[in-house]
């Protein structure tokens, strides 16, 4: 008789209930918080304020410059600690025959520690001068995060200035459409010329491409703008909800300039805090002229039992004089070199106040006149040039140049605009303003 052997291949392993229960848990809390995080982040470019929020949380140069100021926070402490102490052993009767370094096999064996003591205040000196140079990084990175600001807000307005642009031309390609049926109607019914629908065609191409030129420009805009935020080129940005408000608190260039002196821009603050760091620095190198002591203590060892105890006193003797008188003068040349550097740092920040008030100026005046009076006119002027044109009055160029005249205005009021608010940025980031 044969037999048939038949493999039986296990099963899958049942799943303990409670665990089971955990891992079921756990992807329902992951399902369920994930959009709601992924939701709860708005994106950027809806308004002034939402660039400015994702520059100051996101923007990877500030996040390097943070890290930078809190390290060099960091240094404030070591830089007055005492030094290390330094602990050493001493052998002595060590027979030449049979060496043996064992500390009970020698004649004498020396423990010791020695302490260094920088006397004369130079450790609270040398604090100092830490603290102010920290100072002064976290300043630079107040400077830095204005400067950013600025630029994410020139960007923003160059972003919005865009998606106006492109609206303005819209508009204009519509009404161009009416026009073109307007000149259909009079042609049909024998009262104007076929060349006014074709005129009117022309006009409309050339508006699209014009309008495919603004987009370009968008795309531009939404890439510096993305830079600017530290973000990849191609992110999504929200569309503006309207248009930007970036107030100055200053009615006149004196008073900017007023409000630049006061506030002092942390630019001008951190090379005043080099300064002080390096007078510091000059004080803490006039100290080291004077000697520093070490104390330390030892236990001499012979044979198995403790003999004796000593006492150690060092006195650093301050010999390379050149070397001090160089680094003296190396630390005042660093403070010169830094108050120069508050000048003319404080020059340039009235040069860049006085231009970008002039062009805040100059483009707010051009403004007021475009909204109260070139464009109010022109606007009026095509009105009467389509109403004279329905009945014969006037000819189609005549309506054409109106309603160029007119969407030209608008255009030059959303420039002139952009101008304004670019300025405006420049002046908020100089006189510290970024509410």
């Amino acid at each position: 008789m044969g037999s048939t052997l038949t493999r039986t291949t296990p099963g899958p392993r049942p799943t303990h209930p409670r665990r089971g229960a955990l891992r079921a848990l756990a992807l329902a809390t992951l399902l369920a918080f994930a959009p709601v995080t992924f939701a709860d982040t708005p994106l950027p470019g809806a308004d002034v304020a939402s660039v400015r929020a994702w520059l100051l949380a996101n923007n990877p140069d500030l996040q390097a410059m943070q890290a930078e100021a809190e390290a060099a926070q960091a240094r404030i402490y070591p830089a007055g600690a005492l030094p290390d102490p330094m602990v050493g052993i001493s052998l002595q009767g060590i027979n030449p025959d049979r060496p043996n370094l064992l500390p009970g096999n020698v004649g004498t064996a020396t423990y010791s520690v020695k302490q260094p003591f920088p006397l004369w205040g130079k450790r609270g000196l040398a604090r100092d001068v830490a603290r102010q140079q920290a100072d002064a990084v976290q300043l630079e990175r107040e400077a830095a995060a204005l400067r950013l600001l600025a630029q994410a807000e020139q960007a923003y307005v160059r972003y919005w200035h865009a998606r106006e642009g492109v609206a303005v031309v819209d508009r204009l390609i519509e009404l161009l459409a009416q026009m073109e049926e307007v000149a259909r109607v009079r042609y049909a019914l024998g009262v104007a010329a076929q060349q006014d629908s074709i005129r009117a065609q022309v006009a409309r191409t050339a508006m699209q491409r014009d309008r495919i030129e603004r987009l370009a420009i968008r795309e531009e805009a939404v890439a510096m703008l993305n830079a600017t935020l530290g973000r990849p080129t191609d992110a999504p940005l929200a569309e503006p909800t309207g248009e930007p408000v970036l107030a100055v608190p200053a009615a006149s260039l004196g008073e900017a300039l007023g409000l630049l002196a006061e506030a002092r821009h942390p630019a001008l603050r951190a090379s005043t805090a080099l300064a002080g760091a390096a007078d510091t620095a000059a004080q803490l190198q006039r100290r080291r002229r004077l000697p520093d002591l070490t104390l330390g203590v030892g236990v001499m060892q012979r044979d198995d039992r403790v003999d004796a105890y000593e006492v150690m006193l060092e006195v650093e003797i301050p010999l390379q004089r050149r070397a001090l008188r160089e680094r003296e003068r190396e630390v005042l040349l660093m403070g010169d070199a830094a108050r120069a550097r508050a000048q003319a740092i404080g020059n340039e920040l009235q040069g860049q106040l006085g231009q970008a008030w002039a062009q805040t100026r100059s483009a707010r005046e051009q403004r007021r006149l475009i909204e109260q009076t070139l464009l109010p006119q022109a606007q009026a002027n095509f009105e009467s040039a389509l109403a004279s044109y329905r009945v014969g009055d006037v000819d189609f160029g005549t309506l054409l140049e109106a309603l160029e005249a007119w969407q030209g205005a608008d255009l030059s009021r959303v420039d002139v605009r952009r101008n304004e608010l670019v300025g405006a940025a420049t002046v908020r980031a100089l006189i510290g303003s970024v509410e």
